[in-house]
């Protein structure tokens, strides 16, 4: 039975990513508790800020691929039409070597956008991890709970009392699969507390009330931020709001997943290639995207208001980043012409052709041959004095067949058609 839910990600390669992400965010909260200030919502801003310039060098390289695309594109879909509905070995062929010249043309290749987005997508899945789980990889969090696990734990019978409520909204914490006499289930458990759970465990251990609303209080002070209490969903927020018809509660419970949403919608709107005008409209890659940048800030809304208000304040910071970085490489590219940037892409392909030992025109021979070798028939192809030497070899075999066989009647039959 596991002992960890919500603590630092195992998960192949974004879990290493993770770890690394999480340290800059444990620094970060320690600068901003040295200075006064440890508030996690902050230190989300900061922390988002400063991944999203590790990575900006990406970005960039990911726009330019996108710029060119904008040109290649209309190229690419006429070769495409082209070859529309041939399946046989040779037209595939002779489509991905006309792709592949459009490609050169340009300095580029079929993976360079891809691959910017393989690099980026561990990065953002460590970082979403690192931000759903605070107490993880900030350990300053994590030990001002320390004092209060150890003191419950000291009471008789505190475990059950712990599964009880853990198993309950909102924390949804199964004891039959998560193991509460681990320090670090109790953490996850604590951290996902709100004031209905805080109220409940002083309620079961008023012996330690003092303890308890001291870890609260400085728990709040750790989650608020512009009134709203980031470790809790805006759902829950939301109903209890109601409840009380506290208005301004209500506005601020709704404001984060709509500016989630919104904010993710003006990025996408941002950083979306723009349709040159020689583009196909019926291109599915197209079409996909344009639907998925319809789904994607619905998407955010939703998320928003079932997830803990941390990760709806990460989701608007997130895009805001990326539209202010957007603008800024709009402006960078375009002091740059697209000829320019063709020949760049072009030098830096042909010293990576030189560096592996193929030059430009060595490939092409290579790529005619493998036309040629496909064209040509797999028969083997033999003379004139070869055949007749084969035929009087069949003759002289004849000639001693064993009698009554199929060679021996085809030899009669033979020296039949002689004689006539």
């Amino acid at each position: 039975m596991s002992g960890i839910l919500l603590t630092q990600s195992t998960t192949p390669i974004i879990g290493q990513v993770a770890w690394l992400l999480g340290q800059i965010m444990n620094v970060t909260f320690n600068f901003l508790e040295r200075v006064g200030i440890p508030n996690i919502g902050l230190c989300i801003i900061l922390f988002t800020i400063i991944v999203y310039m590790f990575i900006l060098p990406l970005t960039i390289k990911q726009q330019k691929f996108m710029k060119l695309s904008a040109v290649m594109n209309p190229e690419i879909q006429k070769i495409q039409k082209k070859y529309k509905g041939k399946k046989d070995q040779v037209s595939m062929q002779k489509q991905q070597e006309e792709m592949q010249m459009v490609y050169e043309k340009y300095g580029t290749s079929q993976m360079a956008g891809c691959s910017q987005m393989f690099i980026q997508m561990p990065i953002l899945f460590g970082f979403f991890a690192v931000v759903r789980n605070i107490p993880a990889y900030v350990s300053s969090v994590q030990n001002h709970y320390i004092d209060l696990i150890d003191a419950v734990k000291g009471i008789s019978g505190s475990q059950e009392i712990l599964e009880e409520i853990g198993k309950a909204s909102p924390i949804l914490i199964d004891p039959e699969k998560f193991d509460y006499s681990k320090t670090e289930t109790l953490i996850d458990v604590f951290y996902k507390f709100q004031n209905s759970s805080w109220e409940t465990l002083v309620e079961k251990f008023p012996s330690i009330e003092e303890l308890i609303v001291s870890t609260q209080q400085t728990m709040a002070g750790f989650n608020s931020f512009l009134g709203i209490n980031i470790a809790e969903t805006p759902s829950t927020m939301f109903t209890a709001s109601l409840a009380t018809r506290n208005f301004l509660s209500i506005l601020l419970a709704v404001s984060i997943p709509i500016l989630a949403g919104v904010s993710q919608y003006v990025s996408i709107k941002m950083t979306a290639p723009k349709k040159s005008p020689m583009e196909d409209s019926d291109n599915p890659m197209m079409n996909s995207m344009g639907s998925m940048n319809k789904i994607m800030p619905l998407f955010s809304v939703v998320m928003g208001f079932t997830m803990p208000a941390g990760l709806g304040l990460y989701w608007i910071i997130s895009a805001v980043v990326r539209s202010v970085q957007q603008i800024l490489i709009n402006k960078y590219l375009d002091r740059i012409p697209v000829e320019e940037m063709i020949a760049k892409n072009q030098e830096k392909a042909a010293k990576k052709r030189e560096k592996s030992g193929a030059t430009a025109k060595k490939i092409n021979e290579m790529a005619q041959k493998n036309v040629r070798n496909i064209k040509e028939p797999t028969d083997n192809v033999i003379s004139d004095e070869e055949k007749e030497k084969k035929i009087k070899e069949v003759a002289e075999n004849n000639k001693n067949a064993k009698a009554g066989s199929l060679a021996a009647r085809a030899s009669l039959v033979k020296k039949y058609n002689e004689n006539e």
